[in-house]
């Protein structure tokens, strides 16, 4: 790749770490340390990848990855941020970012990532060093309205995949176990798509029966059955040229898929009792908690229908997967709980939020929702203990690894139970490694050995207290 790399960071010290590992490897290699400075080199001189940090000083990372995508959508732009979140990561590859990386940096995964956007480069015909293209029409950029907390790795990817899809108008599957939190990622992407001013319109497919949800979805005409004494429009008609969501679509009859199915490849449908069909240009995902696999092979869900819906597939993780999220969550619940039910924002306590951390929430996040709802009416005092969480008080000696950790018949090594212990203490504690060495009775240099072991600096990144 003769054309440039140019890395854009406020810290000087990540631009001179970079730009000489890179020019090791053989790459040329040029810096900026803010976004106005790189949008003059590209001016100048038109690289052939951006590595642009997120938070900056004056122009964002984002921002820069708006106009660059503007006035040069040739560049291969990367995204890089220690201060990753959901939002950022979705914007930022709805955006049209190749990449969005966490410092530290992992150079092996660079060099990778480096290698692929060069072979792609190639694949597409790019010539190094020709100019940038102007163009007058940018895609303004949406506010999301959907708040989405965490940053746990499987939780990145699935915004990854949001963000490059969200502007699309294919067919999404979106799954997950009850309360992930599908419904929410639906939004999300219909928030961030072109359709975002036109209305979103969810349906829960398990809440009706086969006859009823075909008039939801498709609407009836007068007389069509008993009842029907005027016309009805269908959810299809109403959600226009927006979003409809079907959730958990794996429990509908397979007299209903066949006419989703058509709906899907045509853009058609029937209202009940109407002579004439109508068309809509609705986008449709489906989410669902069943395994349609299984499904198909039981001959419960139509295998056409199947691969039809799942054009492209979203798997949400459980919230036991991603436990490094639960204190951000809880911190997000408990504030939005308060205000909606008018009370003050009470603390949450250390024994309170390790119990929490530890608990396997089968009902993940909707679970976890409503137990702070009700912690939050209870804590009158101003801080939410274990005998305000419902559901805790299990005899658990609080801090203490509960659930799988502590299941009989699922005894492990002294060096598992130690890392699984210090890692939920490091959670419980949000990372704070003075008051975690406090609560395990050590100092602070063996709790500093015991991350390294145990390979746990994710649970304390850069804490120096």
């Amino acid at each position: 790749m003769a054309a440039p790399i140019l890395i854009v960071d406020d810290d000087e010290r990540i631009r001179t770490s970079l730009s000489e590992a890179l020019e090791r490897d053989g790459w040329t290699v040029r810096t900026a340390a803010s976004g106005e400075s790189a949008l003059s080199q590209v001016a100048e001189v038109l690289p052939a990848v951006v590595l642009a940090d997120v938070r900056m000083k004056g122009m964002s990372g984002l921002e820069l990855l708006r106009l660059l995508r503007e006035r040069a959508p040739e560049i291969d732009v990367v995204i890089m941020t220690a201060h990753q979140d959901l939002p950022t990561v979705g914007a930022a590859m709805r955006e049209g970012a190749v990449e969005f990386l966490v410092k530290p940096l992992e150079l092996s995964e660079l060099r990778r990532l480096l290698s692929r956007v060069r072979d792609d480069r190639e694949l597409r015909g790019i010539r190094p060093g020709s100019r940038p293209t102007d163009s007058s029409e940018v895609e303004a950029s949406r506010a999301t309205t959907v708040e989405l907390v965490g940053h746990h790795p499987l939780m990145i990817e699935v915004f990854k995949l949001a963000g490059q899809v969200a502007s699309s108008t294919s067919t999404v599957l979106i799954r997950g176990e009850s309360g992930t939190g599908k419904e929410l990622v639906a939004r999300w992407i219909h928030d961030n798509s072109p359709r975002a001013a036109e209305p979103f319109v969810a349906v829960n497919c398990t809440a009706l029966p086969g006859s009823l949800l075909e008039t939801e979805l498709f609407g009836h005409v007068r007389g069509a059955f008993t009842g029907a004494v005027a016309d009805r429009r269908g959810r299809f008609a109403l959600a226009r040229r927006g979003t409809l969501l079907l959730d958990e679509i794996g429990d509908t009859s397979v007299d209903f898929q066949a006419k989703l199915l058509r709906v899907l490849e045509d853009g058609v449908f029937q209202p009940v009792g109407a002579e004439r069909a109508e068309r809509t240009d609705a986008r449709v995902l489906a989410a669902t908690h069943r395994d349609l696999e299984a499904l198909v092979e039981e001959g419960a869900f139509r295998k056409d229908l199947y691969y039809r819906l799942r054009v492209v597939e979203i798997q949400i993780p459980p919230l036991r997967e991603r436990r490094d999220d639960v204190p951000a969550i809880v911190d997000h619940l408990v504030h939005r709980s308060a205000l909606e039910l008018g009370r003050p924002v009470p603390a949450v306590a250390e024994d309170a939020m390790g119990a929490l951390v530890a608990r396997e929430w089968p009902g993940n996040v909707r679970e976890l929702k409503n137990c702070l709802e009700r912690a939050v009416l209870m804590a009158a005092g101003g801080v939410i203990r274990p005998e305000h969480v419902e559901g805790l008080r299990d005899g658990t000696p609080p801090g203490s690894p509960v659930g799988e950790e502590a299941a009989p018949g699922r005894l492990r090594p002294l060096d598992a139970a130690e890392s699984a212990h210090v890692a939920h203490v490091l959670r419980a504690t949000r990372g704070n490694k003075s008051r975690a060495a406090e609560i395990l009775e050590i100092s602070r240099p063996r709790l500093d050995r015991l991350i390294k072991k145990h390979d746990l600096g994710h649970l304390a990144p850069g804490r120096r207290d």
